[in-house]
């Protein structure tokens, strides 16, 4: 059974970073792209990043490029996406995904005070 466990998140002030985690389990982690999601009350869920699983090719989000950084660490199935220079507007609750069984996280809050 395909399964995402995350966890990291927190409260920030602006400016500040936190690195969320994200743990997999029942599939081959290396063969997949895993993505970090964003959602905020009343909008669609927000592809953020991703990465692809044996050469680490990322792709974000223009609202994100230059300030998060997503990696990976296949040994330990589990992916890390970091967020430096946090605003206020990305307080979302932040997800992780991958296509296998369309598995998502139960999802984690960030929240970027003033």
């Amino acid at each position: 059974q395909v399964q995402l466990v995350e966890s990291g998140g927190g409260v920030v002030q602006a400016g500040g970073s936190l690195r969320l985690s994200c743990a997999g389990s029942g599939f081959a982690f290396l063969d997949y792209y895993m993505s970090c999601y964003r959602q905020t009350p009343g909008k669609e869920r927000e592809h953020v990043a991703r990465i692809s699983g044996k050469v680490s090719i990322k792709n974000y989000v223009k609202s994100v490029e230059g300030r998060f950084v997503i990696s990976r660490n296949n040994a330990e199935n589990k992916l890390y996406p970091q967020m430096n220079s946090l605003k206020p507007e990305d307080t979302a609750i932040y997800f992780c995904y991958v296509s296998i069984q369309t598995s998502w996280s139960q999802g984690t809050q960030v929240t970027v005070s003033w």
